[in-house]
């Protein structure tokens, strides 16, 4: 086996190890997304298509797919819900929803205001409280 990689550097090595842990991080993340989310990252990581063919079966555009895969890889690996999640006991039912709205499904506080039937002002106070929250247990 080292015969094989022997012309492998081992920042190449590194690297590679890193890349497959952040899909492990992914793959054992997505069980959080809901609906269309999950399926495109299920179909994306899970069963191996690739961007144009699950752009193909949505019907949409191959970069519109692709941000979209890179956005919700990024809210994945941010952690942020997470954290939320871990820490639940910081938070109510509602802050929790309001979270993973923000942090996972990325919601605009506009759009979490509307879905939840709050002012934008609640909406907004109540971010910023869970963003504050987050950044402390994160230090």
């Amino acid at each position: 086996m080292e015969e094989i990689h022997a012309n492998i550097t081992q920042e190449a090595l590194e690297a590679k190890n890193e890349r497959r842990d952040r899909i492990d991080l992914l793959r054992s993340r997505i069980h959080l997304l809901t609906g269309r989310d999950r399926l495109l990252m299920t179909m994306y990581l899970e069963r191996g298509n690739s961007i144009r063919q699950i752009a193909r079966v949505a019907g949409i555009d191959d970069t519109m797919m692709a941000r979209r895969i890179r956005k919700l890889t990024k809210r994945l690996l941010d952690g942020q819900y997470i954290t939320c999640l871990r820490n639940r006991n910081k938070f109510t039912k509602a802050e929790m929803a309001i979270a993973k709205d923000y942090f996972l499904t990325g919601l605009s506080m506009k759009q979490i205001a509307e879905e939840h039937h709050l002012t934008y002002y609640h909406t907004r106070e109540t971010l910023s409280k869970i963003r504050w929250i987050v950044a402390a247990i994160r230090q």
